[in-house]
């Protein structure tokens, strides 16, 4: 019976993909493959040792899937993919990578790959330990390939891959680390910026690249945002309630600029039956710290969630009388530390699939999801 199981298997992979690739020709696909990091991460650092994890309450308390368990997600509830997905008619999340059993579901649903920690370069993490930088990231999808190719060959592989949606929220990391002071004993000489965002970018361009060999058509490359204004850095930077690290935002920008020019040479070169869309959180998200009363929020200072001063740690207090969370977690920016809260994603994800061409460049989210699918 195990054996007829085996067999089975593939080929009701098959006849499932031969319908859905001849079925509605012009209906949006929102099967859904996304690398990054922790802003995305669905549980895969729950798979291996790193202390970068999101495995303990109160993380996952408002994500109603899970019944307000932990899920590996570094927020409250969902993250700003899984919004997305959802706005795009998914029923359900691309499951992580490293879950058990998750390659027929790689035809079926998609897969997250992110992983909390890591950044575009493979060093930027190290002092996590564990994380899956970009590039493992991209060789774990090859795998995944192998195996959309072996259920259903090679033709339909790539009629399949050419409707799905591929996105990548990274690079947040590397600024991080690039900002921090250097420990006396691990003590490198820190490359000029324009060298480091040298780096960024063609270590970007490789992963892009080597997607779109293995037949990735639609792309959506995230900007990092302002990190300049996040709880962490704001501490780092001996910052007062309210302020900004003007240098670390700057960085970011120029960095946001040299993305959207690749991506436009990308577009350039590879278009137009490959699209590359940026969209631009740096943007979305300043407007939600300046303005956060109008989006009905209360506070765009302070984590509701482990504190503003070292070491951030966000977890449930053992202590019925003491709670390590805010009172309304509806009605701040920032979960903890490094990271927005599900209301925030709301509002970013609501942007960045309808907004115009300020925020999603050159089409937003939605119509990249119909682009080309015939």
């Amino acid at each position: 019976m195990e054996s007829f199981e085996v067999i089975l298997k593939p080929i009701c992979l098959v006849i499932l993909i031969v319908l859905c690739l001849h079925a509605m020709p012009s209906s949006c696909n929102f099967t859904s493959f996304v690398f990054g990091d922790s802003l995305v991460d669905a549980g895969n650092n729950d798979y291996i040792f790193t202390l970068s994890k999101a495995d303990s309450p109160p993380y996952g308390i408002d994500f109603t899937p899970s019944g307000g368990q932990p899920t590996g997600r570094f927020t409250n509830g969902r993250t700003i993919a899984d919004i997305v997905g959802q706005s795009l008619g998914a029923k359900s999340f691309p499951p992580p990578y490293l879950a058990p059993n998750t390659e027929a579901l790689a035809i079926l649903r998609g897969i997250n790959y992110a992983s909390g920690a890591s950044g575009i370069m493979d060093k930027t993490g190290f002092f996590f330990i564990g994380r899956i930088p970009l590039g493992e990231q991209v060789s774990n999808f090859e795998q995944n390939r192998i195996y959309m190719v072996n259920a259903m060959g090679e033709n339909y592989t790539r009629k399949f891959l050419k409707k799905a949606i591929f996105s990548l929220t990274i690079g947040s990391n590397d600024v991080l680390n690039y900002i921090q002071p250097s420990i006396p004993f691990l003590r490198h000489d820190k490359v000029s910026p324009t060298t480091f965002l040298d780096f960024m970018i063609s270590n970007l361009t490789l992963q892009l690249e080597r997607l779109h060999e293995m037949g990735a058509r639609k792309f959506i490359v995230v900007g990092v945002g302002p990190l300049g204004c996040i709880p962490f850095v704001r501490a780092l930077k001996l910052l007062r309630s309210g302020q900004c690290s003007s240098a670390v935002n700057a960085l970011i920008q120029a960095y946001n600029q040299r993305l959207k020019e690749l991506l436009s040479r990308l577009n350039q070169e590879m278009g137009p039956e490959t699209i590359f869309v940026f969209a631009n959180s740096y943007d979305v998200f300043m407007d939600i710290i300046a303005n956060y009363h109008q989006y009905g929020l209360e506070n765009a200072n302070d984590p509701c969630c482990g504190g503003y001063f070292p070491p951030f740690v966000c977890f449930k207090s053992s202590d019925a009388n003491t709670s390590a969370l805010c009172d309304d977690r509806s009605k701040y920016v920032f979960w903890d530390a490094y990271h927005p809260t599900e209301a925030a994603n709301l509002i970013i994800a609501k942007q960045l699939v309808d907004g115009d061409e300020s925020v999603s460049f050159p089409i937003n989210i939605r119509k990249l999801c119909n682009y080309n699918n015939s």
